[in-house]
């Protein structure tokens, strides 16, 4: 290994000799024409007298040194120093015309060494596709004696140009021949920490500039993450998900406190029927979504009213396995505040008020083999969103689709759906419409009927069963199966806010008045201590509604007891719930109740 690196340096040193040759050479220098080629060009004029070589030591004050330089190398077995060299130790005695001399045989010197190197490439080449060591060895033997020439002449051309000190060049050389160490360079005694002061302020410039360099990339980051944080600042992320049978409580609802909540860019809408659209939401900072969710949950979209804000939970439709983008697929209700502001006053690149995921509605393929989801009109966003989940996971078990609209016009995902009932062996969708409406309709006809789940289902009381739409299309539906013994822990429902006829409330300007409202003679009373503020309590109303109505802030999303976003704590009093599914494991003894169900009968107390 180290005979192949010595044969590379060899070659380096070899290769910039020649392009120094070749430039160093180029350049019209009258001294360095042989008497033999001035004869020739003018045979008429007499050759000028033999010029000394540089074989021919030159006598002076350092003669003698060199000689028994010479002859201590020869008893050592070291070839004869250059005659060159002892020429240099004498050169400060020289007369000028001798100065010349010297130079004109130092070119001589570099032109005949270049040459033998060029030589010896070129056998070395020829040698080396042949595999002629003997030949390898003589180029070898060749760049050395011309690497040895053209140093001696480029020596005496720095000697003679002054940048070297005579005497410095010959001993340099002397202990290079016998293998000697040269001597360390001096160590300058000024400056700072053995730099000079020019490379001491160079170096402390780089510092400076790397350092502020440094600084603004701290800078920069500190405020983009100022940005994200105030955009889309993760407080919870959604539990993995669940194991089979049963999901965990804590993946199902997102406590207070502790779901995410931020903004969420409109990057595309699209136009599913003629009052449907579906907005495309991704980080407005780029990358992946600050959140997890599960298939079927919903999230909770905040639109300014006036001075107020108005809430109002949809169902994500896209699939958790994206993790880019969620879609929540609006339908334009006539009478609906964020639906109609949703539709006429986002576009894209609009910036959405969110928060969530919550909801309990949820299938992933571990809790049953099989699925049957039925939905009507816009209750098919959760359902896509388990059907979508299911096929980009490749899930084995079947899966059938029964959903019911109006028209034909009206089917919502149509186009994917077929393409998806295509692609997939295992998906089987049926769509029924209770009208023809403008296109003739080949497909089922009516609403969904015990018939038609009965033959497209096989095996139906065996299945696990997911329904969404309407409220009244969602109890017939229950009676539907009842009739078809299916059990009722294998049929899940979901609905919520418009869906169970709860309208959106907006609080008017009068129902912010300050300091607590006079209670109403035979009407239980809700007092909100945090806010110092109280009002009657009447049976058709709940804890919520009197919340709003008097401008105490508690957080929403469902409205239907599902997503227990809207837990407070009870501090005094009884209050009776229709729906606690939005209550966890633990919440009763921690007295903590659901304002958008809390009903009272006696007056309460409410931590808000």
């Amino acid at each position: 290994m180290a005979a192949l690196q010595r044969f590379s340096e060899l070659l380096q040193r070899a290769a910039i000799y020649l392009v120094v040759a070749t430039v160093f050479l180029s350049g019209p220098i009258q001294a360095q024409v042989s008497p033999e080629d001035h004869q020739a060009h003018h045979p008429d004029v007499a050759a000028p007298p033999p010029q000394p070589t540089l074989a021919s030591p030159v006598v002076g004050k350092s003669t003698g040194m060199m000689e028994g330089m010479g002859e201590m190398m020869r008893q050592m077995g070291v070839p004869p120093p250059k005659e060159i060299y002892p020429s240099l130790m004498t050169l400060s005695d020289l007369p000028p015309e001798k100065r010349a001399e010297v130079e004109a045989a130092a070119h001589e010197r570099m032109a005949s060494g270049t040459a033998l190197m060029t030589d010896g490439l070129t056998r070395l080449a020829d040698s080396a596709s042949s595999n002629d060591y003997e030949l390898m060895q003589q180029a070898v033997s060749l760049l050395h004696e011309g690497m040895a020439q053209f140093e001696s002449g480029l020596a005496a051309h720095q000697v003679l140009l002054g940048t070297d000190d005579p005497q410095t060049v010959a001993l340099d050389w002397f202990r290079r021949e016998m293998e000697l160490p040269l001597p360390n360079p001096p160590v300058a005694n000024t400056g700072v920490m053995g730099m000079t002061w020019f490379h001491f302020w160079i170096m402390l410039s780089s510092a400076a500039l790397i350092a502020s360099f440094f600084w603004l990339y701290i800078l920069k980051m500190r405020r983009a993450s100022q940005l994200l944080s105030s955009l889309a600042v993760p407080t919870q992320q959604s539990s993995p998900l669940p194991p089979p049978t049963r999901l965990p409580r804590s993946a199902e609802t997102s406590a207070p406190g502790r779901h995410w909540s931020g903004q969420l860019r409109v990057n595309r809408i699209f136009q599913e029927t003629g009052d449907v659209k579906t907005f495309r939401l991704v980080n407005p900072v780029g990358g992946m979504l600050p959140f997890d969710y599960l298939p079927g949950q919903f999230i909770t979209v905040t639109v300014p009213h006036g001075e107020a804000t108005v809430r109002r939970g949809y169902t994500i439709a896209s699939s958790p396995t994206q993790r880019d983008y969620i879609e929540i697929t609006v339908k334009h209700a006539p009478e609906g505040v964020v639906s109609g502001y949703l539709h006429s006053e986002i576009h894209e690149g609009s910036l959405l008020d969110l928060s969530g995921p919550a909801g309990s509605f949820v299938f992933t393929g571990r809790e049953c083999k099989c699925i049957v989801l039925i939905a009507g009109g816009v209750g098919i966003t959760p359902l896509m969103s388990v059907l979508r989940y299911l096929l980009d996971r490749s899930w084995e078990g079947d899966i059938f689709l029964v959903y019911g609209c109006r028209a034909p016009e009206d089917i919502i995902f149509r186009e994917e759906l077929e393409y998806l009932r295509r692609r997939h062996t295992n998906l089987q969708v049926v769509i029924t419409v209770s009208q023809s409406g403008a296109e003739k309709w080949a497909g089922p006809q009516g609403r969904i009927t015990k018939e038609l789940l009965a033959e497209s289902i096989p095996d139906l009381p065996s299945r696990y069963i997911h329904i969404c739409g309407p409220v009244p299309m969602m109890e017939a539906t229950k009676q539907i199966l009842s009739e078809l013994g299916i059990p009722k822990d294998r049929i899940k429902t979901e609905a919520f806010g418009p869906a169970l006829g709860k309208q959106e409330r907006l609080p008017s300007a009068d129902q912010k008045t300050a300091g607590p409202s006079s209670p109403k003679p035979g009407l239980p009373t809700v007092t909100f201590t945090d806010s110092d503020r109280a009002g009657p309590l009447p049976p058709d109303k709940v804890v919520l509604d009197v919340a709003e109505e008097l401008g105490v802030d508690i957080d929403y999303s469902c409205r239907a007891g599902i997503c227990g976003v809207c837990r407070v704590e009870l501090l005094a009093g009884e209050v009776s719930m229709d729906v606690e599914d939005g209550l966890e494991p633990g919440d009763k003894e921690k007295n903590l109740i659901l304002a958008c169900q809390a009903k009272a009968n006696c007056d309460i107390s409410v931590k808000a």
